[in-house]
């Protein structure tokens, strides 16, 4: 299989390389900073990606180093803690270009290289009710649920489209952002990293504009 990572820097990306590299999978990876292990010629240096331009640069290239693609997995996103009444329109915006305009971008430059296959967006369970200081982030990635629906309408049978729901991911990052929290009722990349590969398979092929969650520790 064929599979574009776009966001694999990082504790999530890291295990998704690894697991789709593990199964012996031809991957291009698109990363702000380097990632381990793969060779140099797969490791895609890639801008702002809700920059249309930039994205059709680093997704294109993707696509000519593989041949095409077989599935397209999005990690890139971004959390902000802020109350409506101390945020911005700006920083509202920003969050919504790094979770929905990156999607889109991508997204937009992908589709015309894809016959058939899978895509694969990240969400979160925390976006289903919002929480105190979550408003922006939350909307953002409703934003992401209601792109996985109506992509998975319009793409037809040929491409799959699915979004996994994270809770919170058992990361470096986290544990030291809440460090009086029990992370063993967190989930692990990994096993993130294993939803996201099944739904790539053809194991999944009648799972379709389905929204996953993935919050079970493990």
């Amino acid at each position: 299989m064929r599979v574009i990572i776009a966001g694999a820097d990082g504790a999530l990306g890291q295990a998704v390389l690894d697991r789709y590299r593990g199964a012996g999978d031809q991957v291009a990876a698109l990363s702000r900073t380097p990632v381990e292990g793969g060779a140099d010629e797969a490791l895609i240096p890639a801008g702002d990606l809700a920059d249309e331009r930039q994205a059709d640069l680093a997704v294109g290239r993707a696509v000519r180093l593989l041949g095409g693609v077989d599935a397209y997995v999005h990690l890139i996103g971004a959390f902000a803690w802020e109350r409506v009444e101390d945020g911005t329109v700006a920083s509202w915006r920003t969050t919504f270009e790094a979770n929905v305009g990156t999607a889109v971008s991508c997204v937009r430059v992908l589709l015309p290289n894809m016959a058939r296959g899978s895509i694969i967006f990240v969400e979160a369970q925390t976006a289903q009710r919002a929480a105190a200081g979550s408003g922006g982030y939350a909307a953002s990635k409703s934003g992401v649920a209601r792109l996985t629906e109506a992509l998975a309408e319009e793409t037809g049978a040929g491409i799959r489209v699915n979004a996994v729901l994270p809770l919170v991911i058992d990361t470096p990052r986290n544990r030291a952002d809440m460090p009086d929290a029990d992370p063993s009722r967190w989930t692990s990349p990994a096993a993130i990293a294993d939803a996201i590969h099944f739904l790539t398979t053809d194991a999944a092929r009648a799972i379709n504009g389905a929204l996953v969650p993935v919050t079970h520790p493990a």
